[in-house]
């Protein structure tokens, strides 16, 4: 399943990147909704690059056909994120710790100036191998995504707001 985010944020390209590789930022993520324990395993910066890996863990209710397929407690993976700091375009790579054989997800996220603030536009696919219930998990992954970014939007202006 293919899905497009758009958030409208408070700062520059620069000011915002700067803020997603903020640990503390990472750590202030735990209050976003569907996912929670966000734990930095790398953050990196060398010139116009930086490398991120950050685990995650989905806590949104998943319905009994699922649960019968899947243990809700291994719903955990490892984003992976590479920034091109010059062109403000970040890869991501969705590493699941379990059932990595059933799920595989890659973004990327793309920072454009828009006015005194930017723009990020995430583009990715989302694919669950699961008889049955693939494509209902793979709509319930993408509505959880929506509303965290949207949450995690208001998190980013928030903070930008700060500096």
């Amino acid at each position: 399943m293919q899905f497009t985010i758009d958030q409208v944020l408070n700062g520059s390209p620069r000011a915002v990147e700067d803020v997603l590789l903020d640990p503390a930022f990472v750590e202030a993520r735990a209050a976003l909704p569907k996912l929670s324990d966000p734990e930095l395993l790398e953050c990196t910066r060398d010139g116009d690059h930086a490398h991120q890996r950050i685990r995650f863990r989905f806590t949104e209710h998943v319905s009994g056909a699922v649960a019968a397929v899947v243990d809700p407690e291994r719903l955990t993976w490892v984003d992976d994120a590479t920034f091109d700091l010059a062109a403000h375009i970040t890869e991501h790579r969705i590493e699941p710790d379990h059932y990595a054989d059933r799920l595989a997800s890659t973004y990327r996220a793309t920072l454009t100036s828009e006015g005194e603030g930017s723009r990020r536009v995430l583009v990715g696919t989302v694919k669950v191998r699961m008889p049955l219930v693939g494509g209902k998990v793979e709509r319930v992954i993408v509505s959880g995504l929506t509303e965290y970014a949207a949450a995690e939007e208001t998190l980013i202006n928030e903070w930008l707001a700060r500096s």
